[in-house]
């Protein structure tokens, strides 16, 4: 298997786009890492899953990726679980409207900690194990760190922050690592009153080509892809149905 034997840490992997990286991560034999900050149920539940298909292949760690001194540990003790660190995918996310008459400083701090100051942070911690392996760093962005969103000035800032990041992280980083994006359009509807309304889907599917979401696993193929081809490198894969084809 293309990852054989291969320790793989994901950010966020308790739920959603992070749980399918994981379970896709450990079908093509990696050792995945599921890093949570509050779902521990859900994470130890994942873990269970995988190791009763693969004894001993998975584990989870809990952080608050706010906390530097956290991301510090967190990447001494992903690297003690499996000897070493492979792939790192920066998947843990805020996301929330802040209309610009409302938001605070809570709100930047959560939203640029999240989506851009983790990131760079859990990506330095980590180098020195990926480079040691020749690993690759995965960043999840948003096709909205290209395309405004309104009412979402930080989180979009954040996104468009962290795609610079990947570009300029694989600069750093070469020749030993690996640095790319993925930037996903409509996946999974966010947890929140306007997205589950049925207006407001039919909206955002109007304005896509395929007129239809995406799924977990079209993410999970695009990180597979980025991972097996050894020869690409500071690349931001939009997955987005089309989205950006049309304003």
């Amino acid at each position: 298997m293309l990852l054989d034997g291969k320790t793989a840490l994901v950010t966020g992997a308790a739920n959603r786009l992070g749980a399918q990286i994981a379970r896709t991560l450990h079908q093509n034999g990696a050792n995945p890492i599921i890093h949570y900050r509050e779902s521990t149920a859900s994470a130890r539940d994942l873990e269970q899953q995988l190791n009763a298909l693969r004894v001993d292949s998975a584990s989870c760690l809990q952080a608050d990726l706010s906390d530097l001194d956290a991301i510090t540990t967190l990447s001494q003790k992903s690297a003690e679980i499996y000897s070493g660190i492979d792939v790192l995918i920066n998947n843990a996310s805020s996301f929330y409207p802040t209309p610009i008459d409302k938001f605070t400083d809570n709100d930047w701090q959560d939203l640029i900690g999240s989506n851009l100051k983790a990131p760079l942070f859990l990506s330095r911690a980590c180098y020195p194990y990926l480079r040691k392996a020749t690993g690759v760093i995965i960043n999840m962005l948003d096709i909205y760190a290209s395309l405004p969103l309104k009412n979402h000035t930080l989180y979009c800032c954040a996104k468009a922050g962290n795609q610079m990041l990947v570009k300029s992280l694989a600069l750093e980083m070469a020749p030993e690592v690996r640095v790319n994006g993925i930037a996903p359009g409509a996946m999974l509807w966010p947890d929140n009153s306007d997205a589950v309304q049925p207006d407001y889907q039919k909206a955002i599917l109007e304005k896509i080509p395929l007129q239809r979401t995406g799924s977990p696993e079209s993410i999970a193929q695009t990180v597979m892809f980025l991972l097996g081809n050894d020869y690409i490198t500071g690349e931001v894969i939009r997955v987005d149905g089309g989205r950006l084809l049309q304003p």
